[in-house]
């Protein structure tokens, strides 16, 4: 089952997704814009949203995600999710966000609280995070986060289409032991 954290952050609760948000996630998940650089490719039905979203309430994976509730008005503006590699022995974390809610600090906000839960509840210290190198915005939040670059990789969108040049971030965050 989904879990049920809730994180308040400074101007966002951070939440579990409900098939309940369909129409409110179509808004960016349906916007070419957002999904330029996004791994899934651009949503053209709520059907496929709810879906997703009905997949994400049975997961019980690792993967925590969560919608991005804006405190002002409840509105909710984006998801995002972090999640523990094994491979990579390191905690990974991806972000989305409406576009007229681009540039007012959200993304890297919610991140962060993401990033801090992971600390506080799993001592996570490793973490790593990747984005198509022409989506500069999100190299910003990445590195705001804290992370630093390490090298390229390749990025491809789930069903194959659209690959491009990836750029790849770290941090060993030991200062929380």
């Amino acid at each position: 089952m989904m879990h049920d954290i809730h994180i308040k952050t400074e101007r966002l609760l951070l939440r579990p997704l409900h098939v309940a948000d369909a129409e409110e996630v179509f808004q960016w998940v349906s916007d070419e814009r957002v999904t330029k650089y996004m791994n899934y490719t651009t949503y053209t039905d709520v059907e496929q949203v709810r879906e997703w979203l009905a997949s994400v309430e049975k997961d019980v994976s690792e993967d925590y995600n969560f919608g991005f509730e804006r405190s002002m008005d409840g509105k909710l503006i984006g998801s995002g999710d972090i999640r523990y590699d094994a491979q990579k022995g390191s905690w990974g974390f991806g972000y989305n966000i409406r576009y007229d809610c681009w540039g007012m600090g959200y993304a890297t906000e919610a991140t962060k609280a993401m990033m801090d839960y992971a600390r506080e509840n799993f001592h996570a210290q490793k973490f790593a995070a990747s984005h198509c190198e022409p989506n500069i915005a999100s190299g910003n939040v990445i590195k705001k986060c804290g992370l630093h670059f390490v090298g390229y990789g390749i990025f491809q969108k789930l069903d194959g289409s659209g690959r491009m040049r990836s750029m790849e971030y770290e941090m060993e965050d030991c200062e929380w032991y």
